[in-house]
């Protein structure tokens, strides 16, 4: 497996991975539960620059020329301008009474979304994927990583925890309780 940075091709196989570690999210943006729209509007975002899902956000894990995970991350000062064409396409498409509040900061790289193909799912792909950014961001370029993991989700809290993530706050997004987590270098 090589984890390495997305580009434009990669936009149609990172969408539907992405999708599943954010669907509930996506739906809360929308106003409804419609997976097909839903695709359609992470999809639209993977294949644009500029927004916090674009693909030159992203990293793709690939095994046998095939993308089997998609994480997206970026600097969290710059969410606002990120979030900006996200929210607007949610107002005119889908909801135009949309807020989401924010999720992120100045002073960390978020790591937004993780997603790994089902196929692959429980062989270790996401911890591997994680490792490589926190070596990437943290060792080598002394950056702190942030993440936000719902407190219903105890099995991604434990793996955060386990790779050196610490807990340093608790967010509200969409009406889910969540930890936000931090990993700095030392």
């Amino acid at each position: 497996m090589i984890i390495r940075k997305a580009n434009i091709s990669d936009s149609k196989y990172i969408a539907p991975i992405l999708l599943l570690a954010m669907e509930d999210i996506i739906y809360k943006y929308m106003g409804k539960k419609d997976h097909d729209s839903a695709l359609e509007l992470v999809s639209y975002f993977t294949a644009r620059e500029g927004n916090q899902y674009s693909y030159e956000n992203c990293f793709v894990a690939e095994s046998d020329n095939e993308i089997i995970g998609a994480f997206s991350v970026y600097n969290g000062a710059d969410l606002r301008e990120l979030r900006a064409p996200i929210i607007e396409y949610v107002h005119l498409n889908f909801n135009p009474d949309f807020y989401l509040e924010e999720e992120t900061q100045a002073g960390e790289y978020y790591i937004d979304s993780v997603g790994i193909n089902p196929k692959h799912q429980g062989k270790g792909i996401g911890s591997k994927m994680l490792q490589f950014l926190i070596d990437e961001y943290v060792h080598k370029n002394k950056l702190t990583l942030g993440l936000l993991v719902d407190e219903d989700n105890p099995m991604a809290k434990s793996l955060y925890l386990k790779l050196g993530f610490k807990v340093v706050d608790k967010k509200t997004l969409v009406g889910k309780k969540l930890d936000h987590l931090q990993i700095s270098p030392n």
